[in-house]
């Protein structure tokens, strides 16, 4: 398959785009053009090709400016195919340091200098969440961790931030399409609206019961009319061995979850037979909260906002060879830099 071409600055200079009726994320063939490039790469890439240099054959490297885990290699990967370059990089979900190179790619400065700025974005953000993610799994110990972030950032790149969720530790996603891309199924139950709309939770779990295939688990939220602790009662005496689990997301506005109500319910149940009912929590987690709870008796948690908002960890790229000779700009040290980590990939 033929590499898409490039724009130029003639390009950009006479490009119209359409501003309304459309959704204002990038598509596949706008990234693949260099379109979401910052404009003095392609400003770059023309310079030099005017002076005959654009064929120039560079060595560049990517690394990581903190501590965590490595996402988005495969899409970088993706961006990058059909052109002509040799391309090492550490696998997807590593664990990787500060300063450490998780990307070199040799080739024609001209076949992929464009592309600095989306590489460092894919593999910034993705790599922001994946780490986030794994702190909360490492606080969660032997308990599932689902993100639920899809709903705190744009729907263009909520598959892509749950995705990376999944590669950090997440045990699942309930973005369709994250999850979808993993070659998973989607985990999610029904939302508070479904039990406002039916009136009274115990009807909506009992029909919920009915409604979903036999292997689904049944987990039923418990906290959107009465007391937690006891909802989570009425649910179980109404369902029995079927039930598999209720969810706490209590809202700030009446305390949030906290460690007291879960022992609490945790307690109630176990008192009325139901103790291998589980216990999901939900709403403002953090891997500080997450032990807290989970100490408390939390079985599983679902976090949203703590992955979705995380920091990025900022990538960046730098030139090391030009024509096989050691360059580097002040401060860094000319030539490739030893990894041993890194497996070619082309």
């Amino acid at each position: 398959m033929k590499a898409t071409e490039f724009i130029t600055l003639k390009d950009i200079s006479s490009m119209q785009v359409e501003s309304t009726g459309r959704f204002f994320s990038a598509t596949d063939l706008e990234i693949e053009k260099g379109l979401t490039s910052d404009i003095y790469f392609v400003r770059t890439r023309d310079l030099l090709d005017s002076l005959e240099l654009g064929e120039t054959v560079v060595t560049a490297e990517i690394f990581s400016s903190k501590e965590g885990v490595l996402a988005g290699i495969d899409e970088a990967l993706h961006l990058l195919r059909n052109r002509d370059l040799e391309i090492w990089a550490l696998p997807e979900g590593s664990k990787i340091s500060a300063k450490e190179v998780v990307m070199r790619i040799k080739g024609r400065y001209c076949d992929f200098g464009v592309y600095e700025t989306p590489l460092l974005g894919i593999l910034a953000s993705s790599s922001g969440w994946a780490t986030a993610a794994n702190q909360c799994k490492q606080a969660a110990g032997n308990q599932a961790v689902v993100c639920y972030g899809a709903r705190h950032l744009h729907p263009s790149v909520a598959p892509v931030m749950e995705r990376a969720a999944v590669v950090g530790g997440a045990d699942d996603c309930s973005c369709i399409l994250g999850a979808l891309l993993l070659g998973r199924a989607p985990v999610g139950t029904i939302p508070h609206a479904a039990f406002l709309i039916v009136g009274d939770t115990v009807e909506l779990a009992k029909a919920y019961d009915r409604f979903v295939p036999e292997d689904a688990p049944r987990v039923i939220l418990v906290d959107t009319f009465k007391d937690e602790a006891e909802e989570a009662l009425r649910v179980a005496e109404a369902l029995g061995s079927n039930l598999n689990g209720i969810r706490l997301d209590t809202p700030g506005e009446r305390g949030g979850v906290t460690a007291g109500l879960v022992r609490e319910t945790r307690a109630r149940l176990d008192q009325a037979g139901f103790n291998k009912v589980k216990i999901v929590v939900s709403g403002g987690l953090n891997p500080e909260r997450i032990i807290t709870l989970a100490e408390a008796g939390a079985d599983a948690f679902g976090v949203g906002s703590f992955i979705a908002r995380a920091p990025a960890i900022d990538m960046t790229m730098d030139l090391k060879e030009v024509r096989d000779k050691a360059v580097a700009k002040r401060g860094r040290i000319p030539g490739i830099s030893k990894n041993e980590r890194l497996v070619k990939r082309t």
